[in-house]
């Protein structure tokens, strides 16, 4: 599933949480990475990217899906904030 950049952030994130089990780790990385740039904290964004990191640097995808899945506050915290 690859998400159009014309689609809105908060529609490419319900489709996410809607859709986590068809969802691409790449997918789920691109988008982490776009809400990223949401967070007025360094010490927060650093910590993701510690974490974006660690599942870019995974090669097996099932992996990948089970980390991602350990990010999945993030999208919530996100659709509270608008």
């Amino acid at each position: 599933m690859h998400y159009k950049r014309t689609m809105s952030l908060e529609i490419q994130v319900k489709k996410i949480l809607a859709n986590f089990d068809s969802t691409s780790s790449k997918d789920f990385v691109d988008i982490l990475n776009k809400i990223q740039e949401e967070f007025q904290n360094n010490i927060t964004r650093d910590y993701l990217n510690g974490k974006l990191k660690t599942i870019f640097d995974t090669s097996e995808e099932n992996e990948k899906k089970k980390l991602c899945k350990n990010l999945l506050p993030y999208l919530d915290w996100y659709l509270q904030g608008l």
